[in-house]
C-alpha cells in the first residue's frame, strides 16, 4: 500500500498545525471524548484477540487429547 504524497511531506510543524485546527474546529471536550472512545475500542479489541487465542488453544488441547486416545480394539490389545 502506498502512502499519499501529501502525508509524506507533513513535518512536525505541519502535524502541530493540524492538531491546532482540529482543536479549534471541534473543541477540547469533543476531541478528548473521541480519544476516550478510541482507547476503549483498542482495549476491547485487545481483549477480544486474547480471548480468541485462549479459545484456539483450548480447542487445540481438546483435539490433541482426542487424537492421543487409544482406539485399539480390546481383542488386539496384548
Amino acid at each position: 500500500m502506498m502512502t499519499p504524497m501529501f502525508i509524506q511531506n507533513v513535518g512536525p510543524m505541519g502535524m502541530l498545525l493540524i492538531a491546532i485546527v482540529v482543536l479549534v474546529l471541534f473543541g477540547r471536550g469533543k476531541v478528548s471524548g473521541l480519544m476516550g472512545e478510541v482507547g476503549k475500542g483498542i482495549s476491547s479489541f485487545k481483549k477480544g484477540v486474547s480471548e480468541g487465542k485462549a479459545e484456539l488453544e483450548e480447542a487445540e488441547k481438546e483435539a490433541a487429547a482426542i487424537a492421543a486416545k487409544d482406539v485399539t480394539p480390546e481383542s488386539e490389545k496384548s
